[in-house]
């Protein structure tokens, strides 16, 4: 069982930057990787941007890609997302997520574990 807590969201203005964590507990924190997908109202649940246990691979949807960056903290049981030049598109409820390994990264189902999600707003 992992339990996933997602901070760091807030009002920004556009091309501003927002840094988001995900705190995980448990000892198997290293066994997962992990996701950040992203929730719009009116709109289904998309992918973010995915990396591996060990933080060596990451993977980005287009969207985002040069713009976000994930890395993770093994020993603090953390993921982080470091979004930048933030766009009013990017406006949704972030959340995190866990899964046991696999290349369906992008597939929402592909993930056992989810946080509660932060509100990010980009707005001037």
């Amino acid at each position: 069982q992992v339990q996933l807590v997602e901070s760091g969201g807030g009002l920004v203005q556009p091309g501003g930057s927002l840094r988001l964590s995900c705190a995980a507990s448990g000892r198997t924190f290293s066994s997962y990787a992990m996701g950040w997908f992203r929730q719009a109202p009116g709109k289904e649940r998309e992918f973010v941007a995915t990396i591996s246990q060990s933080g060596s691979s990451t993977y980005y949807a287009d969207s985002v890609k040069g713009r976000f960056t994930i890395s993770r903290d093994n020993a603090k049981n953390t993921v982080y997302l470091q979004m930048n030049s933030l766009k009013p598109e990017d406006t949704a409820v972030y959340y995190c997520a866990a899964r046991p390994g696999g290349t369906r990264y992008s597939v929402p189902n592909s993930y056992l574990y989810w946080g509660q999600g932060t509100q990010v707003t980009v707005s001037s």
